[in-house]
């Protein structure tokens, strides 16, 4: 009898001991989740900040891109997330102000960085034409904060007539952003395409010419028509010139 009174004892012991254990762990995993919240709530609050957006503003925008719009552009920004989908005009006129003052400050920024790039490629090689870095291009040259009139001047390494038509667009002065297609990434393909075309390199250092790789540029901007290609933009929209 005692030996079963003994056994009832430690298995009472042994239930409570895992009792605890179970509470502890269930204790744990709920803390963990909390603080899980509140590192993903501070998180989102720093994103939101960055945007110069309100906690409910970004929750929609969360919620926006849960739904088709996410779908349909993933990678769209908050502003213009918020902007498309506004409920009235105030809501929009506030996005498309605040994306206004984002934009100036992002092309300040790139005119600031590319600048600086010029001149250091310009000391280290002197003798060699300067290549847009990779994504700069047109945006830059077609921003509001310097909003030149410029071309688009698409070519290839072996189209019938690219070569004289650069050469005309140059002799009557325009200005213009020219994408070399199918230069595989290679800057000397496209200086030796621009010494072929007669590009003047002084023309080059000042911008009113630049070369640029193309970089897919014209899968997105393109007619599918033939070369060379001329382009300009009227009414934010890029055409044939």
């Amino acid at each position: 009898m005692k030996q079963t009174y003994l056994m009832i004892a430690l298995s009472g012991l042994f239930i409570s001991d895992w009792t605890e254990v179970c509470a502890q762990e269930e204790k744990s995993v709920i803390e963990n989740s909390r603080l899980q919240e509140q590192l993903i709530s501070s998180l989102e609050q720093s994103k939101a900040h960055e945007w110069g957006l309100k906690a409910q503003e970004w929750q929609r925008y969360r919620e926006l891109m849960e739904g088709p719009l996410g779908i349909y552009s993933p990678g769209i920004d908050p502003l213009t997330a918020l902007g498309l989908e506004a409920r009235d005009s105030n809501e929009q006129k506030r996005y498309t102000e605040m994306q206004a003052h984002a934009e100036y400050r992002r092309v300040t920024k790139l005119f600031a960085y590319q600048n600086a790039y010029n001149e250091a490629f310009a000391r280290l090689y002197p003798n060699l034409l300067p290549v847009n870095l990779i994504g700069t291009g047109n945006t830059l040259q077609s921003s509001p904060v310097s909003a030149p009139a410029r071309l688009m001047v698409f070519v290839t390494i072996d189209c019938k007539g690219c070569v004289e038509q650069v050469k005309w667009l140059q002799n009557a002065n325009h200005h213009f952003d020219l994408y070399l297609l199918g230069a595989g990434g290679n800057d000397e393909l496209i200086r030796g395409w621009a010494n072929t075309a007669g590009i003047e390199p002084k023309k080059v250092r000042s911008r009113d010419i630049t070369l640029n790789h193309d970089n897919g540029r014209w899968a997105s901007l393109g007619d599918g028509g033939t070369f060379p290609a001329v382009m300009r933009q009227v009414n934010g929209q890029w055409q044939r010139h």
